[in-house]
């Protein structure tokens, strides 16, 4: 396995891929935007014998402060840790460039969904920290959770 990018290119592919998902990308305009931002955002890809597997966008806010835009590992090769490699390799990325914070924003616990449960105890296991929720920024019956790291040089 390797990691390409971060200029991937390769939407249809990272939308196989959200599709494969559809409990954590199951609104199709997020899923469309989710594809598209992949090639016009900072992407990398963990193929396998060339074959994309998983996928993680970056945006940048400010240049000391970006965010994990979306990340997502097909369901057959899910639990694998695959998705912890892409978010490190991002993350040593980042900290190269002098970005200090990486933000992420997720469905909060305020909802009764299972799979991101999972999702929140993921970013949890990695250092990042809730620190507010935003009850209404997506739609009221889909609370967003924003949590942060601070990245580290070297």
């Amino acid at each position: 396995m390797s990691i390409v990018g971060p200029d991937l290119k390769r939407a249809s592919e990272c939308e196989a891929i959200l599709r494969t998902l559809p409990m954590w990308f199951g609104i199709e305009h997020a899923l469309l935007m989710y594809a598209r931002d992949s090639a016009e955002m900072p992407t990398f890809g963990l193929t396998e014998e060339d074959r994309l597997i998983g996928f993680l966008t970056l945006q940048e806010h400010f240049p000391h402060a970006w965010e994990v835009h979306c990340i997502a590992i097909s369901a057959a090769a899910r639990g694998q840790g695959h998705g912890s490699r892409l978010l490190a390799h991002a993350e040593s990325w980042l900290a190269s460039r002098g970005v200090k914070f990486l933000q992420i924003k997720t469905v909060a616990a305020t909802s009764a969904s299972t799979e991101y449960a999972e999702t929140r105890k993921f970013y949890e296991r990695r250092g990042f920290v809730p620190i507010e929720i935003f009850p209404e920024l997506w739609d009221p019956w889909n609370p967003a959770l924003q949590c942060i790291k601070v990245l580290h040089a070297g």
